[in-house]
């Protein structure tokens, strides 16, 4: 099914049992962790261009996901022909990507809303960095964010913009998923 998928979204899907670092490698499965098992194994380690397209995903799978390298993360119900090819499309960049479903499946297990599961030496992000990351999160871009925290659209700008460099992440869902992993969110 992922495999018409691709090919409706006009990328070449190819048996790859020695993939080049260029490759972006689908790993499909029931689960998270049934995806991962099956492609780990073969893997180099510095592969960086994983995409598991998943059933269920939970917080343990998603993060054993991605220590294994994945770059994104789209439920199997999401799966568009569009946003398959939009999600490989950004691993090849090395961006990370996770669904608006995935990401508020791991955001409703996620530690408190204090962030009270940050790990050590992750930086400590202020009140209103929270509060953008949080709406961010949730899928809000910086007018809605501007509206709801009764700022400027140039007051969201500048806090993404020091959240981003705080963290040292490349854009909005790798700032997303750096938080959830580092329990900052």
């Amino acid at each position: 099914m992922v495999e018409a998928r691709l090919i409706t979204a006009g990328l070449r899907p190819t048996e790859a049992s020695d993939p080049s670092p260029q490759d972006v490698l689908v790993a499909v499965g029931g689960t998270v962790e049934a995806a991962i098992e099956v492609v780990r194994p073969g893997l180099p380690d510095e592969f960086g261009r994983l995409l598991v397209v998943a059933d269920v995903l939970s917080r343990h799978g998603a993060l054993r996901a991605l220590r294994a390298g994945a770059r994104a993360m789209v439920l199997t119900a999401e799966a568009t022909p569009e946003r398959l090819a939009a999600t490989v499309h950004s691993a090849h960049r090395g961006e990370g990507r996770l669904s608006r479903l995935a990401l508020a499946r791991l955001l409703d297990e996620s530690p408190g809303p204090t962030g009270s599961g940050r790990r050590p030496g992750v930086p400590a992000l202020t009140g209103r960095q929270l509060e953008v990351l949080r709406l961010m999160a949730d899928g809000h871009g910086n007018e809605a964010i501007a509206a709801t925290l009764r700022c400027s659209k140039h007051t969201v700008k500048n806090v993404i913009y020091e959240l981003m460099g705080q963290l040292q992440v490349r854009n909005r869902a790798h700032a997303v998923a750096h938080a959830v992993r580092t329990g900052l969110i």
